[in-house]
């Protein structure tokens, strides 16, 4: 299935989302908001399957033009979003940049941070800064919904709670970012919003790109209408969704509609490009001792989308400009 909220209230209105991404119908008389049918998966899913299946089938009548703009992210709020660094390629490059060393243990226990879910960008609103100095930057990843997951769950366990998968724009401020964790608490005014693809889709929608809990497809990203870069998310990811679900669930239950980040995509294979700004600068700094790429500036623009083989979008695109938040006197 492909699932959607439409701008309308604080947790959006519940619709269906057409394979081609053409089309859409209402499903809030089967779930009013996508965190309401998570919290009634079991009862609604099969409603939910059947009416999508009508609405690919053309057999909707109260079917209507899909306008991504109307969208806000899938779960426009979240009680939990905790993002990962699953690419642990991406850690080392930056780490290897400031000639820090990389403990060993990186390796074997996900790095993961408590992002803010009280309010996520919508996919194609604009990303509020208010100063350029702060450094801005945009990480394109991709997130898993679960649902409720309990104590101390497996990575083999916590596989089957993996009930959505979306697409991430982290936005991050980087300069912000060395204070904060020079403090040891790690980040927080490095970290405002993200926003999320339009929509949000079951796993089987990926078929064979779907498996050991990895979404392999490159992902695609365009800055200022140029090709940034298009990394395979299916290759070298140290942890896949299932381990850092289980890593989120280790001392807590972890709720229906909890959303788990993979970090940004990244490949030791430099040919394809990078996912945000930072990996470019500190590849920039290891060949030449100094970054060439800005950091982004108010205008510039940033489109995240995954692709399937056919060159058919499967999530829709975030598509998001950098605009100056008013500075109040």
């Amino acid at each position: 299935m492909k699932l959607a909220s439409l701008k309308n209230g604080l947790d959006g209105q519940l619709v269906l989302v057409s394979r081609d991404l053409t089309t859409a119908v209402d499903a809030t008389d089967i779930a009013p908001t996508l965190q309401n049918a998570l919290d009634n998966w079991s009862t609604v899913e099969s409603k939910l399957e059947t009416r999508y299946q009508q609405l690919n089938d053309k057999q909707c009548a109260d079917s209507f033009t899909f306008e991504p703009t109307d969208c806000a992210s899938p779960l426009p709020r979240a009680y939990q979003w905790a993002d990962g660094s699953a690419y642990v390629n991406h850690v080392e490059l930056v780490r290897k940049a400031r000639n820090a060393e990389m403990p060993a243990s990186f390796w074997t226990d996900p790095l993961m941070y408590q992002g803010m879910s009280d309010g996520f960008i919508g996919p194609r609103d604009d990303i509020n800064v208010r100063e350029e100095s702060y450094g801005i930057d945009f990480e394109a990843e991709i997130a898993a919904i679960t649902d409720t997951v309990p104590m101390g769950a497996t990575p083999e366990q916590s596989a089957s709670h993996i009930k959505l998968l979306m697409l991430v724009n982290d936005v991050s401020l980087r300069n912000l970012i060395p204070a904060e964790l020079g403090k040891g608490f790690g980040f927080f005014q490095s970290k405002p919003a993200s926003a999320f693809s339009p929509v949000a889709i079951t796993p089987d929608e990926l078929g064979d790109n779907w498996r050991d809990s990895t979404v392999h497809h490159p992902l695609t990203v365009h800055l200022n209408e140029e090709l940034f870069g298009n990394p395979n998310a299916g290759v070298d990811m140290t942890f896949n969704f299932a381990q850092l679900v289980s890593h989120v669930a280790k001392t807590r239950h972890v709720g229906n509609g909890t959303i788990v980040g993979s970090g940004t995509v990244s490949n030791v294979d430099r040919s394809s490009g990078s996912c945000c700004l930072a990996e470019k600068r500190m590849l920039e700094i290891i060949e030449s001792g100094e970054p060439k790429t800005p950091f982004m500036q108010f205008g510039d623009k940033v489109r995240i989308e995954m692709f399937d083989q056919q060159g058919n979008s499967i999530f829709g695109a975030i598509d998001q400009t950098v605009v100056q938040y008013p500075i109040s006197k």
